[in-house]
């Protein structure tokens, strides 16, 4: 695991990596795990579940989105995203579009490999001109 990781990113990577093991990949053996850290320092977490009907499975960000929803929270203050394997598992176009309805400028998005190296981006850097983000 990376060194220099502070105590947020820590929790949230344990929490994605705890339901990236439950993901149920069976068609692409491709496991994934996000957790979210909401605007009420709550976290939420959720893997992708895949659906042998494509695409009607679920990723692993848009069930943490629904987790926090479902809590009652609104907005998504970091997110974490973390990949089977040694490289950064980026979100999907439509996981960037469904952050983006609960995101702000301050939002921040962590990539984890398997091996726990960290990058983070702004979100508006993920998804600059997102459809329907006039926040701020």
């Amino acid at each position: 695991m990376a060194l220099d990781l502070t105590a947020e990113h820590k929790m949230l990577l344990a929490l994605a990596t705890k339901a990236q093991k439950n993901a149920h990949a069976p068609y692409s053996n491709f496991q994934v795990g996000a957790a979210i850290l909401d605007e009420n320092a709550q976290l939420h977490a959720s893997c992708n579940v895949e659906n042998a009907a494509y695409p009607l499975g679920q990723c692993a960000e848009a069930g943490a989105i629904s987790a926090m929803i479902a809590s009652g929270s609104k907005q998504i203050k970091h997110i974490l995203i973390a990949s089977p394997n040694d490289n950064f598992c980026p979100p999907c176009g439509g996981c960037r579009q469904k952050i983006a309805e609960f995101a702000d400028t301050q939002t921040e998005v962590h990539l984890a490999t398997k091996d726990g190296q960290l990058k983070t981006v702004k979100f508006t850097d993920l998804l600059p001109l997102a459809f329907g983000f006039d926040k701020e």
